[in-house]
């Protein structure tokens, strides 16, 4: 195929670079794209982001932002199969892909769906309880989180060119941050491809996506306290870019995922004959030949008990002996070239110095000619096994990572000693546990869960529907301690909230209602007709309340209600029991009797706006409701969240109270309204 020229998208518009460089197939070797950034004006980038993507991104809620993610994954998924005829340049198989690039729908569609269940449909996002600063609650506090007024610079891998920018990109947009993506150059052809698909939608706000082929130039010089550089690579690389001085001066947010020298156990539990031992083995030899290896969740150590060392090589080495090795585009092919000719020398150079601790004992030879390819033009490597037998004193084998499919074997004494082992890679993304006893996984997770952003657990129950060590997923961390790079991308609203401020806020309730759209206790509220239930989703406005009249309950209610329900708890129905416990003065109603009785306070029965009960939270039973006690319900309108253009959820703050003005029980309600 003839090469093509690649494209920045700077300020809106596509722009041509200088400085251009060759960008090769990892398959043949052939010249395949050129591309660069000279030329490009950094500072005005960084302004169009902050002044116009910024503020086009602020204007629009948590969930107008959702929906144009969702709208990015469909996009994606509609031209998915421009992206992969790309992807085979990579050196990569089409199942390799698939994670890249339907993988990377699949990140945005998860985080939007995510935002528009666990998100505001408004433009701040409230953190925690209310705090009660002040002894007559006139005075509180509240934590928010409100989007950044910078911009986010994405530097991604090569590895994984669109999965590595949609998951960034995600959570940044819906946070309401607008991204300057800087992907590899080695595979910037697919990213670009895919940055095309994005911005050809129509979706993208003005100034919310930008994108740079080749180097950052003096971006980082423009840098601020308000901006986020979320960097994904090697260890070397990162600490550069930590120690920048605009960097380190303006404390400018830095996000990183970085080397990983990821373990897998095998408990010691296991046999050779055992479920975990054949699932230890299959998830060994694939997170070596997948993406030939080039993942930065790859398995580069793996710990067994020293009794089943020989066992263990034996049966790995008979999986990688049946791994097909060639030209990715082909079916029969499962293990493709890495990216380019210069990671097949860095993956060699990495494999000698493992050689000074450990042997190989699969793939030390030259391997036969690629399927459908050549192995000299072709960024081809066999995928290699190496042993340690004596890890306690090695130190290379717990510290340098070959970027490619190579693993090192390696015994261990006890539990302990694997625990010890495993930390001994001072940081890593993933480490998983192959053990059918509940009780070596807690201990794993105590000893060695602050070493490792994910733990994985895999045993006979849940190995058919597991994602595997090697998957990160969008509703969990991505990222880990250490090596690893002591930074979190994901982990659902976890990774949105990196791009966003938390800030205490401090004043009157009704000053916290209005900033957070939530009514707080001491807040104004409304009591005229007509009765809340009766306003649609779009009317109703928070602080609307309903006070009811008294009901009694008696002690025929507390009877009637334990035999019809079969709740016959002593408290309720043994006068001298109840007494005798600490915290009854006799016998009481149930607690969900209290709930019913309330119900039938305030709850308005004619059809209407209100179409479902949705359920209950936070519920507490605070005084104990005596035969004879007087109860009734204060109901307030909390807050409101959009569900769909039918109806949304609506949160009512409930209080019951006894004749005395002591508070009974409460709790949230939540009904759906429609719109």
């Amino acid at each position: 195929m003839s090469a093509f020229t690649l494209k920045n998208y700077a300020c809106g518009a596509w722009t041509e670079g200088s400085g251009v460089a060759d960008i090769a197939s990892a398959v043949t070797g052939e010249i395949v794209a050129r591309g660069g950034s000279g030329g490009l004006d950094f500072k005005a980038m960084a302004d169009f982001a902050r002044d116009v993507g910024g503020r086009n991104l602020r204007k629009l809620t948590f969930h107008q932002r959702a929906a144009i993610a969702k709208a990015l994954g469909s996009a994606i998924m509609e031209r998915k199969e421009e992206l992969y005829r790309l992807n085979f340049l990579t050196g990569a198989t089409r199942k390799d892909g698939w994670i890249d690039i339907e993988g990377g729908a699949g990140t945005l569609f998860s985080m939007a769906s995510k935002a528009k269940r666990e998100l505001p449909d408004d433009f701040i996002l409230v953190d925690g309880a209310v705090e009660q600063i002040s002894k007559e609650g006139s005075f509180l506090a509240q934590h928010v989180y409100t989007p950044l007024k910078g911009l986010a610079l994405h530097i991604n891998a090569f590895n994984f060119p669109v999965w590595g920018m949609l998951e960034k990109i995600s959570v940044a947009l819906i946070a309401g941050v607008p991204s300057i993506v800087k992907p590899a150059t080695a595979t910037a052809y697919l990213a670009e491809a895919a940055f095309r698909v994005l911005i050809e939608t129509g979706k993208v706000p003005d100034g919310a996506l930008q994108l740079i082929i080749g180097s950052t130039g003096d971006l980082l010089d423009h840098l601020t306290g308000q901006d986020v550089v979320s960097f994904t690579g090697s260890a070397s690389t990162a600490a550069k870019l930590k120690s920048h001085p605009v960097v380190i001066r303006e404390s400018v947010r830095f996000v990183a995922e970085q080397d990983s020298l990821n373990a897998a156990m095998l408990g010691p539990d296991a046999t050779a004959e055992s479920p975990e031992f054949q699932l230890f083995v299959k998830e060994v030899v694939r997170e070596m030949t997948v993406k030939a290896g080039q993942k930065c969740t790859a398995i580069r150590r793996a710990l067994v008990p020293a009794a089943m060392l020989d066992a263990a090589q034996k049966a790995i080495a008979e999986g990688l002996g049946k791994t097909t090795i060639g030209d990715p585009a082909r079916e029969e092919v499962r293990m493709g070239a890495l990216v380019s000719l210069a990671q097949r020398e860095d993956v060699r150079a990495k494999v000698a110095a493992l050689k000074t601790e450990a042997k190989v004992v699969y793939g030390d030879a030259p391997s036969s000619d690629p399927i459908g390819a050549s192995a000299v033009v072709g960024a081809f490597v066999a995928p290699m096994l190496l042993r340690c037998d004596d890890p306690w004193t090695a130190r290379a084998v717990h510290a340098v990572e070959a970027f490619g499919p190579v693993s090192t074997l390696m015994p261990y004494k006890s539990l302990d000693d694997a625990i010890a082992l495993c930390n001994r890679g001072e940081g890593s993304l993933v480490m998983s546990l192959f053990t059918n006893d509940p009780d070596i996984a807690r201990e794993v997770v105590i000893g060695a869960g602050s070493f490792h952003g994910r733990v994985i657990v895999i045993n006979r129950d849940c190995a058919k529907e597991s994602t595997g060590h090697g998957s990160p997923l969008p509703v969990l961390v991505h990222g880990g301690p250490g090596r690893a790079g002591g930074g979190e991308e994901l982990g659902g609203m976890r990774g949105v909230k990196h791009y966003m401020q938390r800030t205490a806020v401090q004043g009157s309730p009704e000053t916290l209602r209005a900033v957070t759209g939530s009514w707080v206790k001491g807040a104004a509220t409304e009591a005229t007709p007509p009765h809340p239930f009766r306003y649609r989703f779009s009317e109703l406005e928070i602080g609307k309340t309903v006070e009811t009249p008294s009901r009694e309950i008696t002690l025929k209610d507390i009877e009637h209600f334990a035999t019809f329900t079969g709740d016959t708890f002593y408290a309720h129905m043994d006068e001298a029991a109840a007494k005798a416990n600490p915290f009854f003065p006799g016998r009481v109603a149930h607690g969900y009797l209290i709930l019913s009785f309330a119900a039938g306070l305030f709850v308005d029965p004619a059809p209407g706006p209100v179409l479902a009960n949705y359920g209950l939270d936070e519920l507490r039973f605070l005084t104990p409701v005596s035969p004879g006690d007087q109860i009734k319900v204060r109901l307030t309108a909390k807050s409101k969240k959009k569900r769909n253009d039918e109806y949304g959820e609506v949160r009512w703050d409930v209080l019951v109270t006894n004749q005395k003005g002591e508070s009974v029980a409460t709790y949230e309600l939540l009904t759906m309204n429609a719109m």
